[in-house]
Protein backbone atom coordinates (compact mmCIF):
# COMPACT_ATOMS: atom_id res chain seq x y z
CA UNK A 1 0.00 0.00 0.00
CA UNK A 2 1.50 3.72 -1.26
CA UNK A 3 1.72 6.15 2.15
CA UNK A 4 0.30 8.89 0.04
CA UNK A 5 -3.11 9.62 0.88
CA UNK A 6 -4.54 11.81 -2.33
CA UNK A 7 -7.12 14.38 -1.52
CA UNK A 8 -9.78 15.19 -4.15
CA UNK A 9 -12.19 18.05 -3.82
CA UNK A 10 -15.74 17.00 -4.49
CA UNK A 11 -17.21 20.11 -5.45
CA UNK A 12 -14.87 21.50 -8.47
CA UNK A 13 -16.29 21.73 -11.77
CA UNK A 14 -19.53 19.56 -12.21
CA UNK A 15 -19.64 18.62 -9.01
CA UNK A 16 -21.66 15.57 -8.60
CA UNK A 17 -20.92 11.99 -8.12
CA UNK A 18 -18.85 11.64 -10.95
CA UNK A 19 -15.98 12.76 -9.06
CA UNK A 20 -16.79 10.30 -6.40
CA UNK A 21 -16.86 7.11 -8.73
CA UNK A 22 -13.62 8.19 -11.03
CA UNK A 23 -11.91 9.21 -8.43
CA UNK A 24 -13.02 5.76 -5.83
CA UNK A 25 -12.08 3.57 -9.50
CA UNK A 26 -8.75 5.59 -9.98
CA UNK A 27 -7.63 4.53 -5.97
CA UNK A 28 -8.11 0.96 -6.32
CA UNK A 29 -6.83 0.51 -9.59
CA UNK A 30 -3.60 2.57 -8.43
CA UNK A 31 -3.69 0.86 -4.75
CA UNK A 32 -3.63 4.28 -3.28
CA UNK A 33 -5.46 5.37 -0.47
CA UNK A 34 -7.77 8.38 -1.39
CA UNK A 35 -10.11 11.23 0.88
CA UNK A 36 -12.64 12.59 -1.31
CA UNK A 37 -14.39 15.62 0.75
CA UNK A 38 -17.77 17.86 -0.49
CA UNK A 39 -19.18 15.29 -2.08
CA UNK A 40 -21.37 15.72 -4.61
CA UNK A 41 -21.73 19.71 -3.14
CA UNK A 42 -23.19 20.94 -6.35
CA UNK A 43 -26.04 18.86 -6.25
CA UNK A 44 -29.59 19.88 -4.00
CA UNK A 45 -28.90 16.82 -1.85
CA UNK A 46 -25.46 17.10 -1.58
CA UNK A 47 -23.39 14.09 0.00
CA UNK A 48 -23.78 10.38 -0.90
CA UNK A 49 -26.82 8.95 -2.05
CA UNK A 50 -28.24 5.08 -2.26
CA UNK A 51 -26.25 4.65 -5.52
CA UNK A 52 -22.59 5.89 -4.43
CA UNK A 53 -22.85 4.47 -1.45
CA UNK A 54 -23.72 1.29 -3.17
CA UNK A 55 -20.64 1.74 -5.98
CA UNK A 56 -18.39 2.70 -3.02
CA UNK A 57 -19.16 -0.51 -0.92
CA UNK A 58 -18.61 -2.42 -4.46
CA UNK A 59 -15.40 -1.28 -5.17
CA UNK A 60 -14.50 -1.47 -1.72
CA UNK A 61 -15.05 -5.28 -1.57
CA UNK A 62 -13.69 -5.89 -4.71
CA UNK A 63 -10.40 -4.74 -3.61
CA UNK A 64 -10.40 -5.79 0.04
CA UNK A 65 -9.88 -2.20 1.13
CA UNK A 66 -11.79 -0.29 3.89
CA UNK A 67 -13.68 2.97 3.60
CA UNK A 68 -15.06 5.45 6.38
CA UNK A 69 -17.44 8.06 6.34
CA UNK A 70 -19.80 5.79 4.23
CA UNK A 71 -22.92 6.61 4.74
CA UNK A 72 -25.88 8.17 3.14
CA UNK A 73 -25.89 11.87 3.44
CA UNK A 74 -21.73 11.58 4.00
CA UNK A 75 -20.02 14.61 2.14
CA UNK A 76 -16.45 13.14 3.43
CA UNK A 77 -15.34 9.79 2.79
CA UNK A 78 -11.71 7.87 2.84
CA UNK A 79 -11.26 5.10 0.98
CA UNK A 80 -8.24 2.46 1.05
CA UNK A 81 -8.26 -0.40 -1.41
CA UNK A 82 -6.45 -3.29 -0.99
CA UNK A 83 -5.63 -5.88 -4.20
CA UNK A 84 -8.45 -5.92 -6.92
CA UNK A 85 -8.80 -9.45 -6.88
CA UNK A 86 -11.81 -10.04 -9.21
CA UNK A 87 -14.70 -12.99 -8.29
CA UNK A 88 -18.12 -12.44 -7.99
CA UNK A 89 -20.00 -9.18 -6.09
CA UNK A 90 -23.37 -7.84 -5.68
CA UNK A 91 -23.96 -4.80 -5.58
CA UNK A 92 -28.22 -3.15 -4.52
CA UNK A 93 -28.97 0.16 -4.30
CA UNK A 94 -32.65 -1.03 -3.19
CA UNK A 95 -33.70 2.13 -4.93
CA UNK A 96 -33.98 3.01 -8.32
CA UNK A 97 -30.39 4.23 -8.29
CA UNK A 98 -28.50 3.67 -11.54
CA UNK A 99 -27.02 0.26 -12.18
CA UNK A 100 -25.28 1.91 -15.08
CA UNK A 101 -23.77 4.21 -12.66
CA UNK A 102 -22.30 1.36 -10.28
CA UNK A 103 -20.78 -0.16 -13.83
CA UNK A 104 -19.07 3.27 -14.39
CA UNK A 105 -17.02 2.86 -10.82
CA UNK A 106 -16.56 -0.77 -11.35
CA UNK A 107 -15.84 -1.51 -14.88
CA UNK A 108 -12.13 -0.09 -14.95
CA UNK A 109 -11.62 -1.81 -11.44
CA UNK A 110 -12.48 -5.24 -13.03
CA UNK A 111 -9.88 -4.51 -16.12
CA UNK A 112 -7.04 -3.94 -13.57
CA UNK A 113 -8.18 -7.36 -11.61
CA UNK A 114 -6.10 -9.86 -11.22
CA UNK A 115 -8.96 -12.96 -11.89
CA UNK A 116 -12.48 -12.46 -13.93
CA UNK A 117 -15.01 -10.41 -12.67
CA UNK A 118 -19.03 -11.26 -12.31
CA UNK A 119 -20.95 -8.33 -10.95
CA UNK A 120 -24.46 -9.31 -9.69
CA UNK A 121 -25.62 -5.19 -10.47
CA UNK A 122 -29.67 -4.53 -8.64
CA UNK A 123 -31.51 -1.03 -8.83
CA UNK A 124 -32.74 0.83 -11.46
CA UNK A 125 -31.84 0.20 -15.45
CA UNK A 126 -34.09 3.02 -16.99
CA UNK A 127 -33.09 5.84 -14.32
CA UNK A 128 -33.16 9.95 -14.86
CA UNK A 129 -29.88 11.57 -14.77
CA UNK A 130 -28.11 8.52 -15.24
CA UNK A 131 -27.28 6.56 -19.27
CA UNK A 132 -30.55 3.98 -19.51
CA UNK A 133 -29.13 0.55 -20.10
CA UNK A 134 -30.18 0.47 -23.33
CA UNK A 135 -27.34 2.89 -24.19
CA UNK A 136 -24.25 1.14 -22.06
CA UNK A 137 -25.41 -2.05 -24.25
CA UNK A 138 -25.74 -0.60 -27.50
CA UNK A 139 -23.71 2.77 -27.73
CA UNK A 140 -20.90 2.27 -24.67
CA UNK A 141 -20.37 -1.18 -24.83
CA UNK A 142 -19.02 -1.54 -28.64
CA UNK A 143 -17.14 1.38 -28.34
CA UNK A 144 -15.33 0.95 -24.87
CA UNK A 145 -14.32 -2.74 -26.54
CA UNK A 146 -12.21 -1.01 -29.35
CA UNK A 147 -9.73 -0.34 -25.78
CA UNK A 148 -9.32 -4.35 -25.59
CA UNK A 149 -12.38 -4.06 -23.24
CA UNK A 150 -13.73 -8.04 -22.83
CA UNK A 151 -17.34 -7.64 -21.14
CA UNK A 152 -20.53 -9.62 -21.27
CA UNK A 153 -23.61 -7.29 -20.26
CA UNK A 154 -27.15 -9.56 -19.44
CA UNK A 155 -29.84 -7.75 -18.92
CA UNK A 156 -32.37 -9.71 -16.55
CA UNK A 157 -34.72 -7.53 -15.48
CA UNK A 158 -35.51 -3.97 -16.11
CA UNK A 159 -36.32 -1.58 -12.81
CA UNK A 160 -38.32 1.94 -13.29
CA UNK A 161 -38.18 4.76 -11.01
CA UNK A 162 -39.05 4.09 -7.61
CA UNK A 163 -39.30 1.44 -7.16
CA UNK A 164 -35.98 0.28 -9.12
CA UNK A 165 -36.02 -3.83 -8.30
CA UNK A 166 -33.51 -4.20 -11.92
CA UNK A 167 -30.69 -6.56 -12.78
CA UNK A 168 -27.73 -6.88 -14.29
CA UNK A 169 -25.17 -9.13 -14.32
CA UNK A 170 -21.54 -7.85 -15.28
CA UNK A 171 -19.30 -10.42 -16.61
CA UNK A 172 -15.65 -8.78 -17.27
CA UNK A 173 -12.11 -10.42 -18.14
CA UNK A 174 -9.09 -8.46 -16.55
CA UNK A 175 -6.56 -7.47 -19.36
CA UNK A 176 -2.40 -6.68 -19.46
CA UNK A 177 -3.32 -2.88 -20.53
CA UNK A 178 -5.65 -0.90 -22.53
CA UNK A 179 -4.94 -0.08 -26.48
CA UNK A 180 -5.54 3.78 -27.30
CA UNK A 181 -8.64 4.44 -29.22
CA UNK A 182 -8.41 6.99 -33.12
CA UNK A 183 -11.98 8.26 -33.66
CA UNK A 184 -11.30 10.96 -35.91
CA UNK A 185 -13.52 10.27 -39.25
CA UNK A 186 -17.13 10.33 -38.83
CA UNK A 187 -18.19 9.46 -42.12
CA UNK A 188 -21.81 9.64 -43.47
CA UNK A 189 -25.15 8.60 -40.93
CA UNK A 190 -26.06 4.99 -42.20
CA UNK A 191 -28.86 3.46 -39.77
CA UNK A 192 -31.16 5.17 -37.74
CA UNK A 193 -33.08 2.55 -35.09
CA UNK A 194 -34.46 2.07 -31.90
CA UNK A 195 -37.04 1.06 -29.13
CA UNK A 196 -40.22 2.64 -27.46
CA UNK A 197 -40.97 0.68 -24.55
CA UNK A 198 -43.92 0.35 -21.90
CA UNK A 199 -43.81 -1.66 -19.06
CA UNK A 200 -46.10 -2.26 -16.12
CA UNK A 201 -49.61 -0.90 -16.15
CA UNK A 202 -49.08 1.78 -18.83
CA UNK A 203 -51.00 1.30 -22.24
CA UNK A 204 -49.42 0.23 -25.71
CA UNK A 205 -50.23 3.74 -27.21
CA UNK A 206 -47.51 5.26 -25.36
CA UNK A 207 -44.48 3.58 -27.20
CA UNK A 208 -46.45 3.98 -30.46
CA UNK A 209 -47.00 7.42 -29.72
CA UNK A 210 -43.44 8.25 -28.80
CA UNK A 211 -42.15 6.41 -31.89
CA UNK A 212 -44.35 8.40 -34.33
CA UNK A 213 -43.27 11.76 -33.00
CA UNK A 214 -39.65 10.75 -32.98
CA UNK A 215 -39.81 9.54 -36.56
CA UNK A 216 -41.56 12.66 -37.56
CA UNK A 217 -39.04 15.06 -36.05
CA UNK A 218 -36.45 13.25 -37.58
CA UNK A 219 -37.40 13.24 -41.05
CA UNK A 220 -37.76 17.19 -40.71
CA UNK A 221 -33.94 16.66 -41.25
CA UNK A 222 -33.00 13.30 -42.19
CA UNK A 223 -35.01 12.71 -45.39
CA UNK A 224 -33.26 10.01 -47.35
CA UNK A 225 -32.86 7.01 -44.65
CA UNK A 226 -35.69 4.01 -43.24
CA UNK A 227 -35.87 5.01 -39.39
CA UNK A 228 -36.62 1.73 -37.56
CA UNK A 229 -37.94 2.17 -34.02
CA UNK A 230 -39.60 -0.36 -32.65
CA UNK A 231 -42.63 0.58 -30.19
CA UNK A 232 -42.44 -2.67 -27.23
CA UNK A 233 -44.78 -3.43 -24.58
CA UNK A 234 -42.25 -5.26 -21.67
CA UNK A 235 -44.47 -7.18 -19.19
CA UNK A 236 -42.36 -10.10 -17.41
CA UNK A 237 -39.00 -8.72 -18.12
CA UNK A 238 -39.83 -5.26 -15.99
CA UNK A 239 -40.43 -3.81 -12.74
CA UNK A 240 -42.73 -1.10 -12.07
CA UNK A 241 -44.22 1.24 -14.03
CA UNK A 242 -42.31 3.08 -16.98
CA UNK A 243 -42.03 4.76 -20.67
CA UNK A 244 -39.37 5.90 -22.58
CA UNK A 245 -37.70 5.67 -25.87
CA UNK A 246 -33.81 5.65 -27.13
CA UNK A 247 -33.32 6.21 -30.66
CA UNK A 248 -29.28 5.23 -31.99
CA UNK A 249 -27.39 6.61 -34.83
CA UNK A 250 -24.37 4.63 -36.92
CA UNK A 251 -22.37 6.25 -39.16
CA UNK A 252 -19.76 4.51 -42.00
CA UNK A 253 -17.03 4.57 -39.63
CA UNK A 254 -18.85 2.64 -36.88
CA UNK A 255 -19.38 5.80 -34.86
CA UNK A 256 -22.01 5.22 -32.71
CA UNK A 257 -24.55 8.33 -31.18
CA UNK A 258 -28.13 8.65 -29.25
CA UNK A 259 -30.78 10.57 -28.07
CA UNK A 260 -33.22 9.04 -25.15
CA UNK A 261 -36.01 10.29 -23.19
CA UNK A 262 -38.07 8.93 -20.23
CA UNK A 263 -41.91 9.51 -19.63
CA UNK A 264 -42.75 11.09 -16.72
CA UNK A 265 -46.18 11.71 -15.13
CA UNK A 266 -47.91 14.46 -17.14
CA UNK A 267 -46.05 14.58 -20.10
CA UNK A 268 -47.20 13.48 -23.20
CA UNK A 269 -45.79 10.29 -25.10
CA UNK A 270 -45.08 12.81 -28.46
CA UNK A 271 -42.90 15.09 -26.31
CA UNK A 272 -40.81 12.03 -24.95
CA UNK A 273 -40.30 11.33 -28.54
CA UNK A 274 -39.47 14.77 -29.56
CA UNK A 275 -36.95 15.23 -26.57
CA UNK A 276 -35.18 12.06 -27.77
CA UNK A 277 -35.36 12.32 -31.61
CA UNK A 278 -33.80 16.16 -30.59
CA UNK A 279 -30.65 14.94 -28.58
CA UNK A 280 -30.00 12.93 -31.53
CA UNK A 281 -30.28 15.05 -34.10
CA UNK A 282 -28.46 17.60 -31.47
CA UNK A 283 -25.44 15.08 -31.48
CA UNK A 284 -25.29 14.26 -35.12
CA UNK A 285 -24.55 18.40 -36.16
CA UNK A 286 -21.37 18.83 -34.43
CA UNK A 287 -19.78 16.10 -37.00
CA UNK A 288 -18.22 14.76 -33.82
CA UNK A 289 -17.73 10.78 -33.87
CA UNK A 290 -19.26 10.67 -30.17
CA UNK A 291 -22.41 12.13 -28.17
CA UNK A 292 -22.26 14.06 -25.53
CA UNK A 293 -22.56 11.38 -23.42
CA UNK A 294 -20.15 9.25 -23.91
CA UNK A 295 -17.55 11.60 -24.30
CA UNK A 296 -17.24 12.11 -20.68
CA UNK A 297 -17.39 7.56 -20.03
CA UNK A 298 -14.19 7.37 -22.18
CA UNK A 299 -12.06 9.76 -20.65
CA UNK A 300 -10.77 7.51 -17.29
CA UNK A 301 -10.27 4.52 -20.44
CA UNK A 302 -8.16 7.24 -22.76
CA UNK A 303 -6.12 7.93 -19.42
CA UNK A 304 -4.88 4.07 -18.29
CA UNK A 305 -4.50 3.06 -21.97
CA UNK A 306 -0.69 2.85 -23.43
CA UNK A 307 -0.41 5.61 -26.12
CA UNK A 308 -2.16 8.46 -27.93
CA UNK A 309 -5.94 8.46 -27.69
CA UNK A 310 -8.27 10.93 -30.30
CA UNK A 311 -11.82 11.38 -29.82
CA UNK A 312 -13.41 14.13 -32.18
CA UNK A 313 -16.51 15.17 -30.35
CA UNK A 314 -18.87 18.43 -30.32
CA UNK A 315 -19.04 20.63 -27.85
CA UNK A 316 -16.84 19.53 -24.64
CA UNK A 317 -19.14 19.18 -21.84
CA UNK A 318 -18.93 20.09 -18.50
CA UNK A 319 -18.72 16.31 -17.08
CA UNK A 320 -16.23 15.66 -19.57
CA UNK A 321 -13.21 18.50 -18.51
CA UNK A 322 -14.52 17.49 -14.93
CA UNK A 323 -13.49 13.97 -15.68
CA UNK A 324 -9.93 14.67 -17.59
CA UNK A 325 -9.52 16.97 -14.62
CA UNK A 326 -9.85 14.11 -12.44
CA UNK A 327 -7.77 11.61 -14.59
CA UNK A 328 -4.94 14.14 -14.92
CA UNK A 329 -4.46 14.61 -10.82
CA UNK A 330 -4.66 10.59 -10.10
CA UNK A 331 -2.89 9.45 -13.60
CA UNK A 332 0.03 10.76 -15.51
CA UNK A 333 -2.08 11.12 -18.27
CA UNK A 334 -1.83 14.40 -20.32
CA UNK A 335 -5.14 16.04 -22.37
CA UNK A 336 -5.32 18.57 -24.68
CA UNK A 337 -8.33 19.74 -26.59
CA UNK A 338 -7.99 21.93 -30.04
CA UNK A 339 -11.04 22.80 -32.12
CA UNK A 340 -11.26 20.55 -35.06
CA UNK A 341 -10.46 22.28 -38.39
CA UNK A 342 -10.94 20.38 -41.42
CA UNK A 343 -13.53 21.08 -44.07
CA UNK A 344 -16.22 19.05 -42.19
CA UNK A 345 -15.88 20.49 -38.85
CA UNK A 346 -17.93 23.64 -37.62
CA UNK A 347 -17.57 25.83 -34.30
CA UNK A 348 -18.72 23.19 -32.13
CA UNK A 349 -16.06 20.51 -33.18
CA UNK A 350 -13.43 19.57 -31.13
CA UNK A 351 -10.42 17.19 -31.16
CA UNK A 352 -10.04 15.33 -27.42
CA UNK A 353 -6.26 13.45 -27.37
CA UNK A 354 -4.57 12.03 -25.01
CA UNK A 355 -1.28 10.67 -24.35
CA UNK A 356 -2.19 7.82 -21.73
CA UNK A 357 -0.21 6.71 -18.80
CA UNK A 358 -0.25 3.13 -19.97
CA UNK A 359 -1.63 1.83 -16.97
CA UNK A 360 -0.19 -2.05 -16.82
CA UNK A 361 -2.35 -4.98 -14.79
CA UNK A 362 0.48 -6.03 -12.16
CA UNK A 363 -1.55 -9.21 -12.13
CA UNK A 364 -0.86 -10.32 -15.87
Amino acid sequence: MAATTFEMDGSVMEGGGQILRLSAALSCIHGTSIKINKIRAGRSTPGLRPQHLTGLELVRDMSEGSVEGAVIGSSEIALSPGQLKGGSHIADTQTAGSVTLLMQVALPCCLFSQHPSQLQLKGGTNAEMAPQIDYTLKVFKPIVERFGVNMDCDLRMRGYYPKGGGEVVLRVNPIKELNPINMTERGNITKIYGRAFVAGVLPFKLAKDMSAAAVRTIRKEIKDLYINIQSLQEKDQACGNGNGIIIIAESSTGCIFAGSSLGKKGVYADKVGIEAAEMLLRNIRHNGCVDEFLQDQLIVYMALAKGVSRMRTGPVTLHTQTAIHVAEQLTKAKFLIRRAEDENANNDTHIIECQGAGMENPSL
